[in-house]
């Protein structure tokens, strides 16, 4: 659908202003484009993802319902970054070597993770993948883009991949189950957190909590741009590996007790 599609078919826009709402909101999606595009290899085009980011600001527009009590602005957040990861996934840029590498960096992670007791080093981990760190280094900024909108690991209802960053608000009546397995997700993805070496956490930190740009965390840590990208690739890497860790051991835990007939919750915090 394009931007002028999009608008024709937002027949109920939000409020009598829809259009000067419209202009208000360009900025943030033009910020949230440009945030997903330094993540980015070059040959993306940045108009492509801000293109992408104004269907969304759009279908926001049409579907927004003030009665949630929830921010145009908030609301609108969501949908923007959601167009913008969409239209990457249809895009289908990344190439298959790049995921290959990936999926062997995590591999090599949860390794060094369950031999050693804790999150290895870069050091270690050119060792293992029997790289150079010069050469590891590389692979990182390779790789830099794959990380964009995939925090996600299988979901234990229903199988399919949820993204454990983000939580679009919902209304006030929602399912209490929704909301516990909500909180659980967080709470994995926190955990997860704690235990990557600091350095990583104070760039995770700076980047999504103060939203800096990877140019201003570079400033505030006395590094470069590209080192920025690095610590930022390997600490998703990082969080990708633990999760996928944890959800394959609360798995067992849950089909070890579905054998048994015995519940478990007991068993669920030990992981």
């Amino acid at each position: 659908m394009t931007a002028a599609q999009a608008y024709e078919h937002s027949s109920e826009p939000v409020g009598e202003n829809s259009e000067q709402l419209l202009l208000e909101q360009l900025p943030q999606v033009k910020y949230i484009a440009r945030r997903i595009h330094e993540r980015l290899p070059q040959h993306v085009p940045f108009d492509d993802l801000l293109h992408a980011g104004i269907v969304g600001l759009m279908d926001a527009m049409h579907k927004y319902d003030p009665s949630k009590n929830v921010r145009f602005s908030s609301y609108a957040k969501f949908r923007i970054r959601g167009a913008i990861l969409d239209s990457l996934r249809d895009m289908d840029w990344s190439p298959r070597d790049l995921r290959r590498k990936a999926r062997r960096l995590e591999a090599t992670m949860q390794k060094l993770q369950t031999e050693l007791g804790r999150s290895a080093s870069e050091p270690e981990l050119a060792q293992a993948m029997g790289m150079r760190l010069e050469e590891f280094q590389h692979m990182l900024d390779e790789i830099r883009g794959l990380e964009v909108g995939s925090l996600q690991i299988e979901s234990l209802e229903d199988g399919r991949e949820t993204n454990l960053g983000e939580t679009i608000p919902g209304p006030a009546n929602q399912d209490p189950l929704f909301v516990c397995m909500q909180g659980e997700r967080k709470q994995m993805l926190a955990d997860a957190i704690a235990q990557l070496p600091p350095r990583e956490q104070e760039v995770l930190a700076l980047y999504y909590q103060e939203e800096l740009t990877m140019k201003e965390v570079g400033a505030v840590l006395g590094v470069g741009e590209s080192r920025v990208s690095q610590i930022h690739s390997v600490a998703v890497a990082r969080l990708r590996a633990t999760l996928k860790t944890v959800q394959r051991a609360r798995t067992a835990v849950l089909a070890s007790a579905a054998r048994t007939d015995k519940p478990a919750v007991g068993l669920w915090k030990r992981y």
